[in-house]
């Protein structure tokens, strides 16, 4: 098995997405195979993302009590 990340792009009505030439030639992936892929969806880092809200007060505390 070999792990790649790729971009999805659209054509037409449907995505696509292209194995790398390295991937290809690994594989022996040729025009017509059938290739069997396992999706996922790279988690997204929101690290820094509430940068700048503050910290908590006691008024915070009572409006959400």
């Amino acid at each position: 098995m070999t792990l790649i990340m790729a971009k999805a792009k659209r054509v037409g009505g449907s995505i696509m997405v292209t194995l790398p030439k390295h991937v290809v030639d690994l594989l022996g992936v040729r025009e017509g195979d059938l290739v069997q892929l396992n999706v996922d969806l790279p988690r997204k880092d929101f690290f820094g993302a509430l940068r700048g809200i503050g910290r908590f007060t006691e008024d915070d505390r009572a409006e959400h009590a």
